[in-house]
C-alpha cells in the first residue's frame, strides 16, 4: 500500500513522518481556492480537502491524503495572503485576539473515503509595529495560512491554544494516524 500525499508542504511530510508514516509520492493538488459567497470557514476547509482528494489520480491500491488548513476570524475566512500588505491586514486583524485554526483532513483508498476536521483555538498577543514589521520582512508569512506559521517565528506570538498544535500547523496526528489506520495502513513502529 502506498501512500500519496497530495500536498507539497514540507510541514505535512514532517508530520507525517513523526506519526511513521512514510510517503511514497508527493502529488500536489491544483485547485481553486476561492470561498464560495457566504461560505463558513469549517464548511469551505472541509470542501478544499475533499476537492483536493478528488483532484489527485493514483492507482486504486493508493492511499491518497489530501488536508487543507484555514484560519478564522469569526466567520471570517483568512486564507494565505497573496502579497505583504494583505499578510498586515490578516496579523493586524488577529493581534491581541482569538481566532480558529481549521485543518481538514481527506483520505482516500480506492472507492472508501475517510475524513476529520479539527478546530484548534489560538490567542495572538498584541503585535507591536516592530514585531509586526519584522516579521513582514522575513517573509515566514508566505503561503501560509492568516499569514503566520507558528511553528517558525510567529510562534513567539501565541501565548496560547486549545487543541491540535499540529493541526495549527498544517495536519492533526492524532487524528491522521487514526485514518491512516483506519484505511488499514501500518504506521512504522506498530505491530502488524
Amino acid at each position: 500500500m502506498r501512500l500519496v500525499l497530495g500536498s507539497a508542504s514540507p510541514r505535512r511530510a514532517q508530520i507525517l513522518a513523526q506519526i511513521g508514516a512514510r510517503v511514497d509520492d508527493i502529488r500536489p493538488a491544483d485547485i481553486d481556492e476561492t470561498p464560495a459567497r457566504a461560505e463558513l470557514p469549517r464548511a469551505y476547509c472541509n470542501r478544499m480537502a475533499a476537492q483536493k482528494l478528488d483532484a489527485i489520480t493514483a492507482d486504486p491500491d493508493d492511499l491518497i491524503l489530501a488536508a487543507d488548513t484555514t484560519v478564522a476570524l469569526g466567520r471570517r475566512i483568512l486564507g494565505k495572503p497573496q502579497d505583504a500588505a494583505e499578510a498586515a491586514r490578516f496579523l493586524l486583524a488577529l493581534s491581541g485576539r482569538r481566532h480558529s485554526v481549521i485543518t481538514a483532513v481527506a483520505l482516500r483508498h480506492g472507492a472508501r473515503q475517510w475524513s476529520r476536521s479539527v478546530v484548534t483555538a489560538v490567542r495572538m498577543k498584541r503585535l507591536s509595529d516592530a514585531e509586526l514589521n519584522e516579521y513582514l520582512a522575513c517573509e515566514e508569512w508566505r503561503g501560509k495560512a492568516g499569514g503566520y506559521a507558528i511553528q517558525g517565528r510567529a510562534g513567539a506570538f501565541i501565548p496560547w491554544i486549545s487543541g491540535s498544535f499540529t493541526g495549527v500547523m498544517g495536519l492533526p496526528a492524532a487524528e491522521t494516524a487514526q485514518i491512516l489506520r483506519a484505511a488499514g495502513l501500518q504506521l512504522d513502529g506498530e505491530a502488524a
